[in-house]
């Protein structure tokens, strides 16, 4: 089939991928001058647990309104976020209480799992590594800390994630760059974590699609979807480009493109900060990846970089970053990675930049309803966890075999 995907982020880099290698003919349209220039671009690496990514899910909801990170773990409004950045945020916080909200963990586990399977076999594939670090704390500071999470734990268990629970001094072998003077009751290890750099993967796949013969088209901005038929209208040429199926991977361009055919995502962009620096010396840099629930901070080695991540802000904010989060964020590399990276050096990048979140923590991958239609989009802080695995998933569903994840919880008609 002649197949169009809007959007080469992660997302869409990897769904073009699996389709070309499927056989099909891929177009991919991207409004910006490269690939992975937006979410993508400064993605906190984190691969798994995907269910311990921060801001991944509104909460877990036990009939005592427990968040999966604590009674404050809500988007903060800034400028431009209005009344519907506030509705917004009200679904968020209710769907942590919903009765089905741990099936849809559950699902999403099955789907960050999957994923981190076809990202390994794709690298293995490629023979390349993106910067991959191995294993994953999640750094307790009281141990109260625990029990907290233990509804989230739970769901990871039962899918059979390996979780060890060790004390501070376990935690600081673990991690020997921990600073002793930060305050630590002990840590959760998941050794099969991952992270690894989401962008340059995402550059590798363009690449891998393009020897297939999939057609890269930047600069292209996708400004309507024909009514009946699988077309798009490219914003500056005249007449709609005709394909059998359009696949829509441009997060929150996705929704807008879907509104005028009558499909209304509830989708927000939910902005998020990273600050990546070089390393400064690697006894003292984290080895893998570490959380820290408490103020919802991921910080990850990529390579020769340190990148800590962290914020969630509904609205654009007039454009400025915001001053206390990137503190917190600095404080949090320090605190924690003291003589790690370098974040004095002209070579640290700060990036702030949106998330496409639905209310209910999970992406839309599948059918649109719509004839020739499909839609993989709004992973919000998951996009590099769950892309590899959303997009054979959904190349499978093209083609009319059955995935090997399942896709109901995830279809559009959710809303």
């Amino acid at each position: 089939m002649r197949i169009a995907i809007v959007g080469a982020g992660i997302v869409g880099a990897a769904t073009a991928y699996e389709l070309a290698a499927d056989g099909h003919e891929v177009t991919v349209f991207e409004q910006r001058g490269a690939a992975a220039e937006e979410a993508s671009f400064g993605s906190a690496g984190l691969l798994a647990p995907a269910l311990l990514v921060p801001w991944a899910t509104p909460g877990l909801g036990d009939g005592q309104k427990r968040r999966l990170w604590g009674g404050s773990a809500a988007p903060h409004l800034v400028r431009g976020a209005g009344s519907g950045g506030l509705a917004w945020r009200w679904r968020w916080s209710q769907a942590g209480r919903s009765p089905g909200v741990r099936a849809l963990l559950a699902a999403l586990e099955g789907l960050g799992r999957y994923s981190r399977m076809r990202t390994r076999e794709l690298a293995g594939l490629f023979d390349v590594d993106p910067e991959t670090s191995r294993g994953t704390l999640v750094l307790l500071r009281r141990p109260e800390d625990l029990e907290q999470l233990q509804p989230a734990l739970q769901v990871l268990r039962d899918a059979g994630e390996t979780l060890h629970e060790v004390d501070a001094d376990t935690a600081r072998l673990i991690e020997p760059g921990l600073s002793t003077d930060a305050p630590l009751a002990g840590a959760l290890h998941a050794p099969d974590g991952e992270a690894s750099n989401c962008r340059l993967f995402a550059q590798i796949l363009r690449h891998a699609a393009q020897e297939l013969g999939a057609q890269y088209v930047f600069g292209a901005r996708v400004q309507a979807l024909g009514k009946g038929s699988a077309s798009l209208q490219v914003a500056g040429e005249a007449a709609p480009r005709p394909f059998d199926a359009v696949v829509l991977c441009a997060g929150l361009d996705s929704a807008a493109l879907l509104r005028p055919q009558g499909l209304h995502l509830p989708m927000a962009a939910v902005h998020g900060y990273t600050i990546s620096a070089p390393l400064r010396e690697d006894t003292h840099a984290p080895q893998g990846s570490v959380i820290d629930p408490l103020h919802h901070i991921t910080i990850t080695r990529q390579g020769q970089r340190v990148r800590v991540s962290g914020g969630a802000e509904l609205g654009h904010g007039g454009g400025v970053q915001h001053a206390p989060t990137l503190q917190t964020l600095y404080l949090a590399l320090s605190g924690w990675f003291p003589g790690g990276a370098l974040t004095s050096s002209h070579q640290v990048q700060v990036w702030r930049g949106a998330r496409p979140t639905l209310p209910d923590g999970a992406p839309v991958i599948g059918n649109s309803g719509r004839s020739g239609l499909w839609i993989n989009a709004g992973h919000g802080a998951c996009g590099w966890a769950q892309a590899c695995g959303s997009a054979r998933a959904l190349a499978d569903l093209i083609a009319g075999r059955a995935p090997a994840v399942d896709l109901q919880p995830f279809g559009a008609q959710r809303f």
